[in-house]
């Protein structure tokens, strides 16, 4: 497959301002639909935005295939992007402004429990004022959160690593090292050069399709037993997938698409989706921005590191080159396991006060054994 030569768009700072824009709107995207969900869709709908980006990655690999063709096809390609931010121009001045914004930090009670009727197709929604109406009031007993508070503030420090690495637990996953580099693994295993990308664009349908899946369960089954199970399923198949790369059989490249097969199903139910979830609910609203901003930050920062250095793994690892991952892997899912608060269901006061009880249980444990050596 030939890689077209860049012309206009050979200069970076063409992408600079674009992928700027990105940068702010993917941290935007979750946040705001965290605060416009009700308690018990919640989950549901933020785990829309993940849909989105999955059916945004198929539909560039659909069209990449018919791109690549040409030489002139993939510019074509970059500028059909420009037809969803179009729509979402003319649209998004219709849809409604965060209710929790706009009673916390506009003081305007009034539109927002407009909008809250209007977004909930309810007239009672008297528990949820009573519960901004709380936040507020803790929230003023407090100065304005910005990224170097939040990092100087013990009481927000666990809360805060839980989400840097759920994020990095997204990206150091492997998933990017199997999106960005399939055709190369599959041919590596035997695939056929040609048939490879087609191979590669499957994988991005089983995203789609799990990530669809994952909807109903999120809200039933808990963030923390749903990225559990994601991950644990993830660290299955990339074992059995490291075993397909490593040995000479005839199947092997078979085993090795069925492997990488699922290995993307645990990560469209778990890990694809609950880092975006997870970020925006065990923060209240005066430390949730900086909050986002911080977990953000470090998951594009993963994501850069996955795409630069998996081709040197894979020159210096070879078929052993998911053991990295298995490693990870394996890690995510024991602090999944041991921190992880379940968040389902719960207010953001109920999930902030958790860690409240929790900090102020260790320190009653450190106050009695500091009363037992005495």
């Amino acid at each position: 497959m030939r890689v077209p030569k860049l012309e206009i768009g050979s200069s970076y700072f063409v992408f600079m301002p674009w992928l700027y824009l990105i940068g702010v709107s993917s941290g935007v995207v979750p946040l705001y639909l965290a605060e416009i969900a009700p308690i018990s869709l919640r989950g549901a709908i933020v785990v829309g935005h993940q849909l989105m980006i999955t059916v945004g990655i198929f539909l560039s690999q659909a069209l990449g295939l018919y791109a690549f063709m040409y030489e002139t096809g993939w510019p074509i390609l970059l500028s059909l992007t420009a037809v969803p931010s179009v729509l979402q121009f003319f649209v998004l001045p219709f849809c409604p402004e965060s209710p929790r914004w706009l009673f916390i930090k506009k003081n305007k009670e009034g539109e927002c429990r407009q909008t809250l009727v209007w977004l909930c197709k309810d007239d009672d929604v008297s528990d949820m004022i009573r519960e901004m109406q709380s936040e507020y009031e803790e929230e003023n007993k407090e100065e304005r959160m910005s990224i170097a508070k939040l990092l100087k503030d013990t009481s927000l420090r666990m809360p805060l690593i839980i989400s840097v690495v759920l994020q990095l637990s997204q990206q150091l996953s492997g998933i990017n090292a199997v999106l960005y580099y399939s055709t190369s693994i599959f041919i590596e295993a035997g695939v056929d050069e040609d048939k490879s990308p087609y191979v590669t664009l499957s994988t991005g349908a089983i995203m789609v399709i799990m990530t669809v899946v994952s909807i109903p369960l999120m809200d039933r089954l808990g963030r923390k037993t749903l990225h559990m199970f994601g991950l644990g399923f993830m660290l299955f198949w990339a074992i059995f997938l490291t075993v397909f790369l490593s040995i000479a059989w005839s199947g092997a490249a078979y085993g090795s698409i069925i492997c990488v097969m699922l290995f993307t199903v645990g990560f469209a139910i778990g890990p694809g989706s609950i880092p975006w979830l997870i970020v925006s609910e065990l923060f209240s609203q005066g430390p949730r921005p900086a909050a986002v901003s911080v977990a953000f930050m470090v998951n594009w920062g993963a994501n850069f590191l996955v795409g630069l250095l998996f081709p040197f793994m894979l020159d210096g690892l070879n078929e052993y080159v998911f053991v990295v991952f298995i490693v990870l892997l394996a890690v995510f899912f024991l602090f999944t396991w041991k921190f992880l608060p379940e968040t389902k269901n719960k207010s953001f006061e109920e999930i902030s006060a958790l860690f409240k009880k929790n900090k102020a249980r260790h320190y009653e444990v450190e106050a009695n054994m500091d009363l037992k050596k005495i």
